[in-house]
């Protein structure tokens, strides 16, 4: 799947020149045929980088830092330093 969603970025990324609307003088949805183009194209690449992140995304990335939200205090606590506060 990971392969599959590089291979629509690097095809969206070709369709991004569009140089068959430039002289077009239609009007779609009330905008000039170009911007409705790039309005379209600009939907599919947020749902293509949706799926980047979804299913391409590298998985040594998600490691939880320590005192992120997800963890409970308990597991804070215990990776916390000894140290007593204001000695160094």
């Amino acid at each position: 799947m990971r392969y599959a969603v590089y291979g629509l970025l690097l095809l969206l990324y070709v369709l991004h020149t569009d140089l068959w609307y430039w002289n077009d003088p239609r009007v779609v949805l009330g905008l000039p045929i170009g911007i409705t183009y790039h309005v379209l194209w600009t939907l599919l690449v947020t749902a293509a980088f949706g799926l980047a992140v979804r299913h391409a995304w590298p998985d040594e990335l998600e490691t939880e830092a320590p005192g992120s939200p997800g963890e409970s205090e308990e597991s804070v606590r215990s990776t916390a330093p000894c140290h007593p506060a204001g000695s160094s």
